[in-house]
């Protein structure tokens, strides 16, 4: 079996457990930790982690921020302007692109059809990567969490610290790691 099946299988047995209800939003939030090499195979068998939840009798809800940089930017009536002097855009990337990607997750989070019950797996966190912090677009949605959400993040996990990418520095965060060193899950 591969990497990514034995991470589904880790995924499969935390899903399946009982809910605790009376969590905070960080605290409903599960990251399935993988290798970045990884990241086309999990894509490719991203079905499987949706089957595996639907067979735990939840529902699933899926968000995918790959494009979320190129779409935002299409927006801005100065977007030729900040190509020409990238540096100017700094303050609207720690800014409106934060709310931007934090609204593509709360409107997952909050539809009509997404209750205590619902999962949403959220993929294309790598593509954050030199825009934004995914800690950042987190603080704005852990309220919205009903149920759970499953950030999907190429990086690496050591004593809830999450570094995106292998990056020098990463955060210190509440969610549940699910990796495939044993020591690291619960």
């Amino acid at each position: 079996m591969g990497r990514i099946e034995d991470l589904a299988d880790k995924y499969e047995r935390h899903i399946s457990a009982p809910w605790q209800r009376n969590l905070a939003g960080a605290q409903k939030a599960i990251f399935v930790v993988y290798d970045k090499t990884d990241e086309r195979k999990l894509r490719a068998k991203r079905r499987e982690f949706e089957m595996r939840t639907r067979d735990a009798g939840h529902k699933w809800r899926e968000v995918d921020l790959t494009d979320s940089f190129p779409r935002w930017m299409a927006q801005d009536e100065y977007r030729d302007a900040y190509f020409e002097s990238p540096d100017d855009l700094s303050i609207k990337l720690q800014n409106e692109y934060v709310e931007y990607v934090a609204s593509q997750m709360r409107d997952a989070l909050i539809a009509a059809d997404v209750d205590e019950e619902t999962v949403v797996g959220v993929f294309g966190a790598a593509s954050l990567y030199g825009f934004s912090r995914i800690s950042e677009v987190l603080k704005h949605v852990e309220g919205d969490i009903r149920g759970r959400l499953v950030l999907f993040f190429p990086g690496d996990h050591d004593q809830n610290n999450y570094r995106l990418l292998d990056a020098r520095d990463g955060w210190n965060y509440l969610a549940v790691p699910i990796t495939l060193n044993d020591g690291e899950n619960r």
